[in-house]
């Protein structure tokens, strides 16, 4: 598992006009090929009647699975491009496809590689870019008395809650770094007065939008 990657958050859509063609970017996350393909389908059979629905995909941690289609377009003019964007932005498990409405006017080699760039770009911009880093869940089994201070604290904290589960007992989920394990665990003690049990749960990725690049 990565300690670190970006992705896209979720589904994201942007449409733009260059020289009265539309372009319109449908974004997704996709952790397998067959994700992607099903995407791709989904927005070619939405849009039918597009003069084309161009796409590429980058998957996996390595980026070993990386696709682009032109659907038509010159060669390396739309997929191409696409990939590019995904990979400069160093997004993985992620699918774009750019539709496009032919306005008219022929945009030539270098307007249509700039084009689907640009449309790839703002439509990734929609969907919002995730940093995704793989965390220590740490489990503090508490009275329900501590609660209140437990969970203030920890909320104008560097840690994040993660969940609460509310049963014979309260047991509060933390991101902690694993760095952090050790002096997470020394503060919740002292916050507690030695009352909590403290244990490791799984690792898991905490994800967090970042401002597009």
């Amino acid at each position: 598992m990565l300690p670190l990657y970006y992705t896209v958050k979720g589904y994201g859509e942007e449409e733009i006009t260059i020289q009265k063609s539309r372009f319109i970017a449908y974004v997704n996350r996709a952790e397998t090929e067959e994700q992607a393909q099903a995407f791709i389908a989904e927005i070619k059979k939405k849009n039918w009647n597009a003069t084309h629905n161009c796409s590429a995909y980058m998957i996996g941690e390595t980026d070993h699975i990386q696709k682009a289609n032109d659907d038509g377009e010159p060669s390396g003019t739309a997929g191409l491009p696409i990939l590019e964007v995904l990979k400069k932005r160093g997004l993985k498990d992620t699918v774009v496809v750019v539709t496009r409405y032919f306005g008219g006017i022929k945009l030539g080699t270098g307007g249509l590689i700039r084009a689907y760039g640009k449309s790839a770009s703002e439509g990734i911009n929609a969907a919002k870019v995730a940093e995704r880093r793989l965390m220590q869940v740490m489990n503090a089994s508490i009275d329900y008395t501590w609660l209140g201070k437990v969970e203030n604290e920890l909320r104008s904290s560097i840690y994040e809650i993660k969940d609460i589960h509310y049963l014979d007992t309260v047991t509060v989920e933390t991101f902690v770094e694993e760095s952090q394990k050790e002096a997470f665990t020394a503060w919740i003690t002292e916050l507690t007065n030695g009352q909590a049990v403290i244990t490791e749960g799984k690792q898991l990725y905490q994800e967090k939008i970042v401002d597009p690049s």
